[in-house]
């Protein structure tokens, strides 16, 4: 129909066909060069970067862990090593029904259901070709049950792994400490270019302490992949640098001797060598064995530990807090010569009980009838109270808390292991802003003895007495000696050694004192003092748990066994050339002289015989 169609003249339907085809070509034009500029981009602009992720689609890079190092004590005894061990595998793509298979070994090899929930877990996170661990550390009675029905679980195999081991179990736990499976917070903490591929890192003692140096360092192998990312060759390996060798000062055999000597006794016992301050005992008792920590410790046996009234995983030595009793006597002693409060020949009169003028409180001395006249000598020898109310009023708190603090109560000793208690040495300053009250002269008296609010540890003690043996230069105690690795042997800094002020004389009188307790008829400790061809300078001490009422008597045998005195010793030996000193605390042992005192002596002689024994070799 005519006038429907306008394009019927033909020169307007050819003009309108050319801008058509002008339009196209130009889009055409356009979107060429635009894929021009995109493929110069990929393959000039974007080359290295596209090239390295179609690499990394082909080619993994996997991490080859390094093998830990291994602890070793003074003499050579293996504390800390590597073992195979082997664990039930499971590759999941080979398995047609998980959980009929998880069931049937579950009731073959009686496995806790804390370790199938957590094998369930580790495996959601991995692919289904790679193989996940549901038991590790098996027994030889699993690996035979096993073995026998082999064929009927396929995609489940035995492989062989390194698992960290400890050879004693209890007797070296609170110094090695052991490695556990590494957790989410610990992860974001460790350098992961180090960590990737650990599964596991020292949590406790010396395994946590040195950590890095005992995890070497982490190498790796580009493994060609297919596009399932399953391996299918080793292109290239950096071999992982193993980690360093550790050579403590410990004793493994003494230690045995004072862990034994503690049988029946919650306690610690801390042993140190007076010449280089390295430790030869740090026994914490009771103890528990490492091993299961590192598999993984069920449930129920962790809470038996943690739960138990004898606190077994309590580091003792390095964190127990004890009044020191009366084995802070020779210090006190000390701070009155050298602050010239008394004098050593000086006598002071015991009746067997001190008052404060004007007051009726008692401060009784263990001794009901008192030790009458005594000198310094022969208070330190009978370890009369008294004596020691009287002298801790001449010094006064302040010159009690200035001295004391010099031999290092009160603070960190600085050891080579974490988690380390600083004790209490009390002052005014610190009763004020603690119990908001002013500081009372009884409180000076009951300081005097080692009661009230002083609190130290066994290494404390231990170290005090090395450094009074030392005549006042100071003893840092640590416990690696050396550091062995593929680049050399290296010994670990050691903090600049200080010396305290002290007069000869004064030292003298005191160590004479001690060494009376040990072989003196009427010393507190002279059952420990017959047939040794040297001298043991010690004191005893006997700390209270609670509070006596002042008309009450104290009767060990009328009340609970928990709440029985602690028994303290401490002492260094041979008096004319210091080798050792050691400190015991037995808790509820009630007596220093008759508990602590005679496990003290084991450890003393035992290593005097062996240091003779190694001289005349």
């Amino acid at each position: 129909m005519p006038g429907i169609y306008p394009f019927n003249d033909n020169a307007v339907g050819n003009r309108l066909f050319l801008q058509r085809i002008v339009a196209a070509f130009f889009v055409i034009t356009l979107l060429s060069a635009a894929l021009i500029v995109r493929l110069i981009y990929l393959q000039v602009v974007g080359h290295e970067h596209y090239a390295s992720l179609a690499k990394e689609n082909s080619v993994k890079i996997m991490p080859l862990v390094p093998t830990r190092g291994i602890i070793y004590d003074r003499n050579g005894k293996v504390l800390a090593d590597n073992t195979p061990s082997y664990s039930l595998d499971l590759i999941p793509e080979q398995i047609s029904d998980m959980d009929d298979t998880l069931q049937r070994l579950q009731k073959l090899l009686d496995i806790p259901p804390d370790k199938i929930d957590l094998f369930e877990k580790q495996r959601k996170r991995q692919k289904r070709f790679t193989s996940s661990s549901l038991l590790l550390n098996m027994s030889d009675d699993e690996l035979a049950k096993f073995a026998v029905v082999r064929p009927y679980f396929p995609g489940v195999d035995i492989r062989t792994h390194l698992v960290r081991h400890y050879p004693y179990g209890d007797l070296a736990a609170h110094v090695i400490g052991y490695v556990g499976r590494i957790n989410e917070a610990e992860m974001k903490d460790l350098p992961l270019a180090e960590y990737r591929g650990s599964t596991h890192i020292g949590k406790l003692g010396i395994e946590s302490s040195y950590e890095q140096i005992l995890h070497g360092k982490t190498g790796y192998a580009e493994i060609e992949t297919n596009v399932q990312a399953r391996s299918l060759n080793t292109l290239s390996e950096n071999n992982p640098e193993p980690g360093a060798n550790l050579h403590l000062t410990l004793d493994i055999d003494l230690q045995k001797t004072a862990f034994d000597a503690l049988e029946g006794y919650n306690g610690a016992v801390v042993a140190i060598d007076i010449k280089t301050g390295g430790v030869l005992v740090f026994a914490s008792r009771p103890g528990f064995d490492p091993n299961p920590f590192v598999v993984g410790i069920s449930n129920d046996a962790y809470k038996a530990l943690s739960q138990s009234n004898d606190q077994p995983l309590y580091n003792r030595a390095l964190r127990g807090l004890y009044p020191p009793g009366s084995t802070i006597k020779p210090f006190i002693a000390l701070a009155g010569l050298e602050y010239e409060a008394i004098s050593a020949p000086q006598k002071l009169f015991c009746p067997g009980s001190y008052q404060i003028p004007g007051t009726t409180h008692k401060y009784r001395d263990w001794r009901k009838g008192g030790h009458g006249s005594v000198n310094m000598n022969q208070a330190i020898t009978q370890s009369c109270d008294v004596y020691f109310y009287r002298l801790a009023g001449l010094l006064g708190i302040d010159r009690m808390h200035a001295f004391l603090q010099q031999f290092g109560f009160g603070e960190k000793t600085g050891i080579d292991l974490s988690g380390e208690k600083s004790g209490l040495v009390p002052s005014r300053q610190w009763k004020q802003e603690h119990k908001n009250r002013d500081w009372a002269l009884g409180e000076t008296l009951i300081t005097g003895i080692g009661q009230g609010f002083l609190q130290v540890t066994p290494l404390q003690l231990a170290r005090a007495t090395a450094t009074l043996a030392n005549r006042g230069n100071t003893v840092m105690p640590f416990l690696v000696d050396k550091i062995v690795s593929p680049n050399g042997t290296q010994a670990p800094p050691r903090p600049a050694r200080q010396t305290i002020p002290l007069h000869s004389a004064n030292i003298d009188s005191v160590i004479e004192g001690m060494v009376n307790v040990v072989h003196s008829d009427r010393g507190t400790a002279k059952s420990i003092g017959w047939g040794i061809p040297y001298q043991i300078a010690g004191k005893t001490g006997t700390a209270q748990v609670f509070n006596i009422k002042q008309n009450a008597k104290y009767n060990e045998n009328a009340i609970d066994f928990k709440l029985r005195d602690h028994a303290l010793f401490i002492a260094f030996a041979p008096v004319d050339d210091p080798q050792i000193a050691v400190a015991v605390v037995a808790e509820n042992g009630g007596h220093g002289g008759s508990i602590a005192a005679p496990m003290a002596a084991k450890v003393i002689k035992q290593y005097l015989h062996h240091l003779k024994a190694a001289h005349e070799n």
